[in-house]
């Protein structure tokens, strides 16, 4: 068989690299146009592309799919292999192959449908998540499962460190598909509705971080948001992003938001429930910084208080 793969991000590329590396034939690959980068906004390929393009393989990137169904259908490919795209496929474009449309979806369907299920899995604090090879229809993740793989989560991770792990499974789940399906041994299951979950893209404000809420929700929230859009607050009138944060297992009395505690080890800032340790911070135009750092460059003090209108 012969495959299109389409994607965009770097989450996309290592099940291509699995494919190849099994001798799956991909005739082309399919991905967005290149886009400014930066300050300097310099016209950058995705990661796919930059890849696809280091190992000879023909790049077709369009704004739209759903335009160039007849390109698609011209390139002669048995399937289409979909990974971290972000576009919708109209059925013209599902038509342009015969032996169907098979998405690489980042966590075990129906639960998480959608485009940030990565970032859910997380803030939901889900005990689980993991891989789904489905056959793609004209629904939002709607279509049957030919292959689920799960990965187990400990409460630590952030977005990521889950991401590549749950890529390198992607590249494993799809390998292990395609072999059935040119066996002719695919098994197919239907979701049903039950336990259906759905997650919309992740926007900027979906990251603010509000100290009323419990440490243990923060924490989900922080690692969820790391490494973009990075959760946010205010200190001393700045901005300042947090890149790591969990549970403090100590007690705390003072007002949501207040910094109890700041040394080598973290940044404890009292919540809505339970102490939030901070371990990793950025203020506006600086670098991530460890929290021994901060403490000792003076930018958070005890009795400081994140998110205070000043």
């Amino acid at each position: 068989m012969k495959y299109v793969y389409a994607g965009a991000p770097a989450f996309s590329v290592p099940p291509l690299e699995k494919m190849l590396a099994a001798g799956f034939s991909v005739c082309a690959v399919l991905t967005r146009p290149d886009r400014p980068v930066g300050r300097k906004a310099r016209l950058t390929p995705t990661p796919l592309k930059a890849f696809a393009e280091s190992a000879g393989i023909p790049v077709l990137d369009c704004e739209r799919v759903r335009d160039h169904a007849p390109d698609l259908a011209a390139l002669g490919a048995d399937a289409l292999v979909t990974c971290a795209y972000g576009q919708i496929l109209t059925q013209e474009v599902l038509d342009a192959f015969p032996r169907g449309v098979y998405n690489i979806h980042a966590s075990l369907l129906p639960r998480w449908r959608g485009a940030s299920p990565i970032q859910h899995a997380i803030l939901a604090g889900d005990a689980e998540t993991g891989i789904s090879v489905m056959k793609t229809d004209v629904g939002l993740d709607t279509g049957d499962i030919l292959l689920r793989r799960s990965l187990p989560l400990d409460g630590t991770e952030t977005a990521a460190t889950l991401s590549p792990a749950l890529a390198e499974l992607g590249g494993d789940c799809i390998c292990e598909a395609l072999s059935a399906l040119e066996k002719g041994s695919a098994v197919f299951t239907a979701q049903g509705e039950a336990g259906v979950t759905l997650c919309k893209k992740i926007r900027k404000e979906d990251a603010a971080v509000d100290f009323s809420r419990s440490a243990a929700e923060l924490s989900r929230l922080v690692r969820a948001m790391a490494p973009e859009p990075l959760a946010y607050s205010s200190l001393r009138g700045t901005a300042v992003n947090f890149g790591y944060a969990l549970p403090a297992e100590e007690a705390g009395a003072g007002a949501c938001g207040q910094v109890l505690r700041a040394d080598k080890s973290g940044i404890y800032v009292q919540t809505g429930g339970g102490v939030l340790c901070v371990t990793e911070l950025q203020f506006a135009g600086g670098k991530m910084l460890r929290a021994a750092d901060a403490v000792n460059g003076r930018k958070v003090a005890v009795g400081d208080v994140f998110g205070e209108m000043r």
